[in-house]
C-alpha cells in the first residue's frame, strides 16, 4: 500500500491550501481514510476522518469549521481543504487508510503558515 500525499506549502495566516492523497489500491475503496498532523515536538494528532462512503466525517475541534474532508471513490484520493490557517496549523500532515485493525500511512507533506 502506498499513499502519496501533496498540496502542502508556504501560505500565510488566513490563507487556504488543498492536500490530496492517492491510495491506490484495493483497500481504499473498503476504508475509512483520515487526515492527521504532527508538529515539531508533539505527537501526531487526529484532524480528520472519513467513512468508506464519504457521507459522513469526523473533526477534531480546531478543524472543525475551517477544515473539510471528502474523497473520490474512482480517483482512489482522498482531499483535505483547509481555510483560515493559522500559524498553529504548521504540520507535516498525514494521510492514511484504516484496514482490518492496521494503519497505513503516507509519507506526509509540510504545511507552513507564517504570520
Amino acid at each position: 500500500v502506498q499513499l502519496q500525499a501533496s498540496g502542502g506549502g508556504l501560505v500565510q495566516a488566513g490563507g487556504s491550501l488543498r492536500l490530496s492523497c492517492v491510495a491506490p489500491g484495493r483497500i481504499f475503496r473498503v476504508s475509512p481514510v483520515a487526515w492527521y498532523r504532527q508538529a515539531p515536538g508533539k505527537q501526531r494528532e487526529l484532524v480528520a476522518e472519513i467513512n468508506v462512503g464519504g457521507g459522513s466525517a469526523d473533526y477534531a475541534d480546531f478543524a472543525r469549521g475551517r477544515f473539510t474532508i471528502s474523497r473520490d471513490n474512482d480517483r482512489y484520493t482522498v482531499y483535505l481543504q483547509m481555510d483560515s490557517l493559522q500559524p498553529e496549523d504548521t504540520a507535516v500532515y498525514y494521510c492514511c487508510e484504516k484496514f482490518a485493525g492496521e494503519t497505513y500511512w503516507g509519507q506526509g507533506t509540510q504545511v507552513t503558515v507564517s504570520s
